[in-house]
């Protein structure tokens, strides 16, 4: 369709933006509120199919009453000249893919914050009861002030519409970012959205897809049995929590991936908080030719300890002076223990211990003197 066509007289497209594998975008008009919107455009086989027409419808609704930073606002829909579109906001700037072309891989500081965005957008949905389906860098858009923006819900499937049994020879979303589920074309989940975050947060900070391959099939086999090689093979100073958040995203099983993007988003922006690793030392590159040999056990030489010197004083012979000098012919005599000293000795004075006894006799002679006189005066009464 060229430019200038007016859709249900109130969408003048203006310049086309863009082809999909569904539809074609355009940038246009709305007459009516007069500002600038996105249209997309269906394929005429998809357009020309009644069921399909009714599902589109369904799910644009549904997409319609998401209202989230992070999403793209759908504001209208319609049939005309015989094609299905969807009128959506406009977003200034580019998709995430023509980024990576671009740039080829994001740094760490950079890609996180991107994908926290795109999670907090898709979980939003996932809370409503949506799954997007078709979760690719093509449909995550950036805003020149580094806004991430959701778009293209409109093959998003209202959750309570999904039987668990449901198996569905048409599989929705691309091959290069499908979960192992839609691969088999089971019904998606939540977690189908987060494998597909998974893939996308690879390719931005490796600059590849986990898996290539020339076709939609052996693409689809490698997302259900081959395990991506690891992003430290690809960034030698990756954070082991990194690897380990992405090596989860990815797990064959859905039950062995974060449930939503709700959980995913938290776990990318606590890790976006913690403090760098410091970066390990390189290792010495040692020539293979040139073997180190290993070094000896040190052992401590043995210094004996000097022995001690004696200090000798001179000391002069002793002389006795010439009034001992008798002494000097006299033997020894063994003296092995001290004297005991004898007790000092006491003079009696006998003369006061006789006058004593005296005094003694005669005051013990008196008293049966003096009972007698005192009878004598006194005799008892009969």
């Amino acid at each position: 369709m060229s430019e200038g066509k007016l859709l249900n007289n109130r969408y003048q497209l203006i310049q086309r933006q863009g082809d999909g594998g569904m539809a074609t975008v355009y940038r246009a008009r709305d007459k009516m509120l007069e500002r600038d919107v996105a249209i997309k455009l269906l394929r005429d086989d998809y357009s020309g199919d009644e069921k399909f027409r009714e599902r589109f419808r369904q799910e644009a609704r549904a997409a319609a009453n998401l209202s989230h930073p992070n999403i793209v606002t759908v504001h209208d829909f319609g049939y005309d000249v015989g094609k299905l579109f969807i009128v959506m906001e406009f977003i200034p700037g580019a998709d995430l893919k023509t980024i990576i072309r671009q740039r080829g891989r994001v740094a760490v500081k950079d890609a996180i914050p991107l994908m926290v965005q795109a999670c907090a957008g898709i979980g939003y949905a996932h809370r409503a009861g949506l799954v997007h389906c078709d979760v690719k860098p093509h449909n995550l858009l950036i805003t020149p002030d580094q806004r991430l923006k959701v778009t293209d819900f409109g093959i998003a499937r209202a959750l309570a519409t999904i039987r668990h049994d449901e198996h569905s020879d048409v599989v929705w979303g691309s091959p290069q970012y499908f979960s192992p589920e839609q691969a088999t074309g089971s019904a998606p989940s939540p977690a189908s959205d987060v494998y597909s975050l998974g893939v996308i947060l690879y390719e931005l900070l490796t600059g590849t897809l986990p898996f290539m391959a020339s076709t939609a099939e052996d693409l689809a086999r490698l997302h259900m049995n081959e395990t991506p090689v690891l992003l430290s093979e690809y960034i030698p100073d990756v954070s082991p929590a990194l690897e380990q958040i992405v090596a989860k995203v990815l797990a064959k099983e859905p039950s062995q991936r974060y449930r939503t993007a709700d959980q995913l988003g938290r776990v990318l922006e606590t890790f976006g908080t913690r403090e760098p690793e410091p970066p390990a030392a390189p290792p010495i590159s040692v020539p293979v030719s040139q073997p180190v040999p290993e070094p000896a056990p040190y052992v401590p030489e043995y210094t004996p300890e000097p022995e001690p010197v004696p200090v000798y004083q001179h000391i002069p012979a002793y002389e006795p002076p010439p009034e001992f000098a008798f002494l000097e012919n006299v033997a020894p005599q063994p003296y092995p223990y001290a004297p005991t000293p004898e007790p000092p000795s006491v003079d009696i004075d006998w003369a006061s211990v006789g006058l004593g006894l005296l005094a003694l006799l005669l005051v013990g002679g008196l008293v049966p003197f003096w009972i007698w006189v005192y009878f004598a005066y006194n005799p008892p009464i009969r």
